[in-house]
C-alpha cells in the first residue's frame, strides 16, 4: 500500500501506467511550497468555446482530482460562464463555493503538421537507377505516404485561490484527440509527475 502522504497530496499520480504525455516548458513559483489539498475543494476548470466540450473536460478533470485525494469539483457546477469570465468576482465566487484551488486548462494553439514516409528502400523498382526512374517519377503526384496530424498546444495552470497566485504552469503539445476527456486525464497525470519532480508535490 502506498503511503497515506502520496495520495493525500494534490494530483499525487498512482503507478497505473505510462502516458506518452510530456511538457515542453514547466515553472513553478520560487517560493511555492509543497501543495497539500487533501480533503479540500479544488475546481476544475477546462476553457473552450465549446460548451459540450468544456463540460466533459471538466468532469473527467474533476474525477482525477478526487481520485487524488482533493474534492475535485467541476467549475461548471459552482458558477455560470459568465461568472467565471468576470475578472474581479470569479475567483471570489469560487472561494464562496469552498475552492482553496484551481486546475485550470486552455488550447493555446492548433497546428497542421505534415509526415512524409518514404517505405522501405528495396524491391526490383529500388535495386537500380533505370528501374526507378520510370516508376518513381510516375508515382510522383502520389500523396498516400503523405500524413497530416492536427497538433495542439495545451497550457496548464495550478492556481491557489486563498493567496490568488499562481503555483505552477506547462505547456505541452499533443494530437488532437477524438476524446478530449482521455487527454486532459493524461494531462493532469503528467503535470503531477513533472511538479513531484520540482518538489512542488511530495
Amino acid at each position: 500500500m502506498l503511503p497515506r502522504w502520496i495520495t493525500a497530496s494534490l494530483f499525487a499520480v498512482l503507478a497505473a501506467g505510462c502516458s506518452s504525455t510530456s511538457f515542453r516548458t514547466t515553472w513553478r513559483a520560487p517560493d511555492a511550497g509543497p501543495i497539500d489539498y487533501a480533503g479540500k475543494k479544488v475546481a476544475a476548470i477546462f476553457i473552450s468555446p465549446e460548451e459540450s466540450t468544456r463540460r466533459k473536460a471538466e468532469d473527467a478533470l474533476a474525477r482525477e482530482l478526487t481520485a487524488r485525494g482533493a474534492q475535485g469539483l467541476a467549475a461548471y457546477t459552482l458558477v455560470s460562464l459568465e461568472q467565471l469570465k468576470d475578472q474581479t468576482g470569479a475567483r471570489a465566487r469560487l472561494r464562496d463555493a469552498g475552492c482553496a484551488g484551481a486546475l485550470v486548462m486552455r488550447v493555446t494553439a492548433r497546428e497542421q503538421q505534415i509526415s512524409s514516409y518514404p517505405g522501405v528502400y528495396s524491391g526490383a523498382r529500388y535495386s537500380s537507377f533505370s528501374g526507378y526512374s520510370g516508376w518513381g517519377w510516375g508515382m510522383a503526384y502520389d500523396t498516400s505516404y503523405l500524413r497530416t496530424d492536427t497538433v495542439l498546444s495545451i497550457e496548464t495552470l495550478v492556481y491557489s485561490l486563498e493567496e490568488d497566485k499562481l503555483l505552477w504552469a506547462g505547456t505541452s503539445e499533443i494530437l488532437e484527440p477524438s476524446n478530449i476527456e482521455e487527454r486532459v486525464v493524461e494531462l493532469a497525470t503528467a503535470a503531477a509527475d513533472e511538479m513531484r519532480k520540482e518538489g512542488l508535490i511530495r
